[in-house]
């Protein structure tokens, strides 16, 4: 080990002068994009190296456990015979979200001494600082993300525990958050001796949800008071979390902006990709904008491409009556039924194909197939924390097939979200190689899954589910796009003008798709966006009446007040007049709770959003004054608006009305029964 200034290698191994500075974007000499890729050193050994030392002549300590790759594009050193302590993180690969993967071993030179594991994808930004973590970001957070944050340690309880590492969700330092994503610094074996129970997780989450925000601490803290109490079934506390979840996160709006294209690409004769929507969609389909999808077809002239568009139109058959029959429910759809219904549909599509194969003969090579990412925000009723109707709980499900990718994007972060099904993958799973290692071989990159190669019983579906509860972009992709990091290296570039409304999302989508043909360019490429926005800002009250007259309003004499009343009443019951045509056609659903929070579940176009974005990261109180202007709105929309402005707001969302027009002055409550 050896104290210097550290240097970072280019990747590129033709680059006459590979060397330069650690925190420069790309190589000075070819251009290339510099890879900085931070590790974490386990181990009690690791934590007494001095920051600034060189270990193995390669890696840059940055801080006590903190590495730096100083020469990323090398293969890190692996013994042949793997260590026991790895074989966790291999099998649990598929949970690469919230858990580090192994990377490789380094000496630290002295003898006697077992060479230090290192691990990658771990809770580190991209400048080499570690995320907070849950008790640090804890008090700052939302009531949503609170529930969610333990969601998903509940999620992560019984694939931990069967491989005897249920003691990594109890270690507080250990969990970090980045973001809405809780992810996990290192795996920690539970000892022999010791069993632990879900009381041992209630006990940890005890000192947490003390300090809930006041909309979720009571559910919280009955729910953990229940493990600590009882012998519980995890089904049961997840069923009661996933309530709270959902009451909880429908507070919040939603407006969803979906938009996507395939292209050829410049060299490729054909386009075997499709992808849901593209350019000729009809963008009033029921199905939009809360079904997105992208297929790559495989097999070959008049294969991959059939394959393709076969995948997507079944899949939006199946989509349709499964979100006919969710609109039909009463009660909650659990997030289990929706995955398992979501797993027979894509086993439904895979037949489809398979069959198609089989009545055309075709054999081997000729048999098409085609990978499937696809994600669907599914809309469910239920009453909020605060005791009001929404009709959207902001699940989003994705599933994906084959290596077309999924990733959430947001002004801080980019997040891939989906584990290709190659066979470097299926090595790593199997515990038979490290991934780095894996990527090596020649065949790393084919595929082992894909709609239609087989019959539907031999595959093996995941689908996740996320809560939509911070503004960013679902990027679906193709490999067109995906290959070589393209997205990884320049989401900041694509993504943040689109986040920041300097770009629309149909522009973005067609940037993404040149540059994936200047980049990569030697496949077809497909694009699917969805701007997910959550920002209650986006969403101003349609009124015209300045805070000057509202005030006047309010000051008016009774015997003036009287006289609007009786004005305003008699031009209602005009409206509302049964002779009278009126075509209110109203396609959307907007709620209004008491926080001032609008729920809405369309596409509201870009001209009519004039407040500026807040950083979707950044946790405030609302604002008083926002809310009395908001307040004031309602008073003049009362008093001097159009009564086919209240009438068309009653019409809408009439519980919402009703909880708005409570908070107005007594006098003028009487307003607020447009239909009488």
């Amino acid at each position: 080990m050896i104290s210097t200034q550290l240097t970072i290698y280019c990747i590129n191994p033709s680059c006459n002068s590979p060397i330069n500075p650690i925190g420069d974007k790309v190589c000075a000499s070819c251009q290339t994009p510099l890879v900085h890729r931070y590790l974490w050193a386990t181990g009690s050994l690791s934590a007494q190296i001095t920051p600034g030392t060189k270990v193995a002549d390669r890696y840059g300590v940055i801080t006590p456990q903190i590495w730096l790759d100083t020469q990323p594009g090398l293969p890190p050193d692996v013994p042949e015979d793997l260590p026991k302590e790895v074989i966790p993180y291999l099998r649990l690969y598929q949970e690469r979200l919230h858990l580090p993967q192994a990377y490789g071993f380094a000496s630290d030179g002295e003898e006697d001494t077992n060479d230090i594991l290192l691990l990658e994808n771990v809770p580190i930004d991209a400048t080499g600082n570690i995320y907070p973590t849950i008790v640090e970001a804890w008090e700052q957070a939302t009531a949503v993300r609170q529930v969610y944050w333990l969601w998903q340690i509940l999620q992560l309880w019984t694939p931990l525990s069967e491989l005897g590492l249920s003691r990594s969700l109890l270690v507080v330092d250990n969990l970090r958050v980045q973001g809405w994503c809780v992810r996990l610094l290192e795996l920690y074996q539970t000892p022999e001796d010791k069993t632990l129970s879900l009381q041992n997780l209630g006990e940890c989450w005890q000192f947490w949800v003390a300090t809930a925000k006041t909309s979720v601490a009571k559910g919280l803290q009955n729910i953990v008071q229940e493990m600590c109490e009882t012998e519980v079934e995890l089904d049961d506390i997840a069923t009661q979390l996933n309530g709270l979840l959902l009451a909880s996160a429908a507070e919040l709006p939603l407006v969803l902006q979906v938009a996507g294209s395939t292209d050829i690409g410049p060299i490729m004769a054909q386009n075997e990709d499709a992808c849901y929507p593209d350019t000729l969609s009809d963008l009033d389909e029921p199905l939009l904008p809360q079904l997105s999808i992208v297929c790559d077809g495989i097999g070959g002239h008049e294969g991959g491409e059939v394959a393709s568009k076969l995948a997507v139109q079944s899949v939006k058959l199946q989509i349709r009556a499964l979100l006919t029959e969710v609109t039909e429910q009463t009660v909650l759809v659990s997030p289990e039924l929706l995955q398992e219904q979501l797993e027979a549909s894509l086993r439904v599509v895979n037949n489809v194909i398979f069959a198609r194969n089989n009545e055309q003969k075709r054999q081997g090579k000729e048999r098409m197939a085609t990978t499937i990412v696809m994600a669907l925000q599914v809309p469910q009723r239920v009453q909020t924390s605060t005791g009001w109707q929404s009709n959207n709980t902001h699940e989003l499900y994705l599933a994906n097939l084959g290596d077309s990718r999924a990733y959430w994007i947001t002004r801080n972060y980019c997040q891939l979200l989906t584990v290709d099904d190659d066979v470097a993958t299926r090595e790593v799973r199997f515990a038979k190689s490290l991934y780095r290692k894996a990527l090596i071989r020649t065949d790393a990159t084919a595929l082992t899954q894909a709609l239609g190669t087989r019959n539907a019983e031999s595959l093996r579906l995941r689908v996740q589910r996320f809560i939509l509860e911070e503004d960013g972009i679902l990027l679906l992709c193709s490999d067109g796009l995906s290959d070589n990091n393209r997205v990884e290296q320049s989401w900041q570039d694509y993504a943040i003008p689109v986040l920041t409304d300097q770009m629309t999302v149909e522009d973005a989508v067609h940037n993404w798709i040149n540059l994936a043909n200047e980049k990569n360019g030697r496949d077809n490429t497909s694009v699917v966006l969805t701007y997910c926005r959550i920002s209650p800002e986006y969403l101003v009250p349609v009124t015209p009446t300045l805070p000057e007259e509202i005030i006047e309003a309010e000051i008016q004499e009774e015997a003036e007040e009287q006289e609007e009343l009786i004005s305003v009443r008699e031009s209602s019951q005009t409206l509302l007049d049964p002779n009278l045509d009126l075509d209110l056609n109203l396609d959307l659903d907007l709620d209004l709770n008491l926080d001032l929070n609008l729920d809405v579940d369309l596409d509201i176009s870009e001209e009519s959003v004039t407040s500026p974005e807040i950083p979707p990261t950044l946790i405030t109180k609302p604002n008083r004054s926002k809310r009395l202007v908001m307040l004031g709105g309602v008073l003049a929309l009362l008093v001097g608006g159009t009564s086919l402005g209240l009438f068309a707001w009653w019409q809408i969302n009439p519980q919402g009305f009703q909880q708005m027009c409570r908070q107005v002055p007594q006098k003028l409550q009487q307003l607020c029964q447009p239909g009488k």
